[in-house]
């Protein structure tokens, strides 16, 4: 196990160099979010315009990361993101133009569908150029191969089992849930900005909120990291999913500053680990070879989820003219992901028992 190991000096500095590129890059949409009651006003009153655009661009990345999965697979990954960065800084200069279409279009087909998804669907990416693109010539290299050990599945010898389920079924259930709770994801991270300014609190300190927020889902994520490794990717979604759930449900009843960073604080611990433990689940119980599409797959539904759950809390906010009602929908999406993760692990529980017998 150990001659085979990819944990390697190299390893670490290909993540090390993936982290920065992420790190740089990060934070297209989040100008729109930020903005959003600003941008609403010069684009006629609707706060679901700029909203969609946002969830353009999530859905744009979703979509194209199916088709940019498998160009990495068979070309490597170097060129989709030096195409998609190139693609982003000018879905950003578009986006800028003013008209609700060139918003959408910037956001949607190339910020979205031909940039973001060429690097990593759940991020949203703003790109020095200048640094990104030779970072990704020289370090963006294709993987070394990972021989297959005994006892694991190769794509030709698949498992078509899951927990005794059909293995498609439970990977339906994965995207399900993966798209149910990050409809309740993505309405604090696009309208937190604008919820604060409704309560008389400035966008500066809404945007500080919101970098509470996105700062702490960064932080916690490794130390979720480590606790899935000790139990399992299955686990470690519902327990996250949880803890989203309650924080969001802390969006109802706290209105101000203090109490405020508080939920933001929690709602970033707690959505942290749902992508990185999806994708964990996958990997443990499907083979390697079929993470060049299952992964991007669940990541289309993931992306479909936040982008519908931020165009849907800023349609319900022009319909009732307030937050109440969209944070409350997010909260009952929730719940259904927590019920089809319960069901998994109960399933997956009572599958090692009955094994054991």
């Amino acid at each position: 196990m150990a001659a085979h190991s990819i944990e390697s000096r190299t390893s670490w500095v290909v993540a090390g160099v993936s982290l920065l590129l992420l790190g740089m890059s990060f934070g297209g949409p989040w100008i729109t979010a930020v903005g959003l009651k600003e941008i609403a006003s010069d684009t006629g009153g609707a706060r679901s315009v700029p909203a969609l655009a946002v969830s353009l661009c999530f859905f744009g990345t979703a979509i194209g990361g199916l088709l940019m999965g498998r160009l990495a697979n068979s070309r490597g990954i170097r060129i989709t993101v030096i195409f998609g960065s190139a693609m982003i800084a000018l879905g950003l200069v578009i986006s800028s133009f003013g008209a609700p279409w060139q918003l959408w279009l910037g956001h949607g087909l190339f910020m979205g569908l031909l940039g973001n998804s060429g690097l990593n669907a759940p991020l949203f990416v703003y790109v020095q150029l200048v640094l990104i693109v030779p970072l990704a010539i020289i370090y963006l290299q294709p993987p070394p191969e990972i021989p297959v050990l005994a006892g694991t599945s190769s794509g030709i010898a698949a498992k078509r089992q899951v927990f005794g389920w059909n293995t498609n079924v439970v990977f339906v259930m994965l995207c399900l849930a993966a798209f149910m709770c990050c409809i309740t994801m993505s309405m604090p991270q696009q309208h937190l900005v604008a919820f604060c300014s409704d309560l008389g609190i400035s966008a500066t300190i809404g945007a500080t909120m919101l970098s509470v927020l996105l700062g702490m889902g960064f932080f916690s994520r490794q130390g979720w990291g480590w606790l899935s490794d000790r139990m399992g990717g299955l686990p470690t979604a519902l327990l996250s999913s949880i803890m989203q759930c309650a924080a969001m449900s802390g969006f109802l009843f706290i209105q101000d500053v203090a109490g405020l960073f508080a939920i933001a604080t929690a709602f970033g611990i707690g959505f942290s680990a749902l992508i990185p433990a999806y994708v964990l689940t996958i990997r443990d119980h499907y083979p390697l070879t079929d993470a060049h599409w299952r992964v991007p797959t669940l990541l289309l539904f993931s992306g479909s989820g936040m982008a519908t759950g931020g165009w849907l809390a800023g349609h319900l906010y022009d319909t009732y003219g307030y937050y109440v009602p969209a944070f409350a929908t997010g909260v009952a999406f929730n719940i259904v992901n927590i019920c089809i993760l319960s069901i998994l692990l109960v399933r997956q529980h009572t599958y090692k028992l009955a094994a054991a017998r």
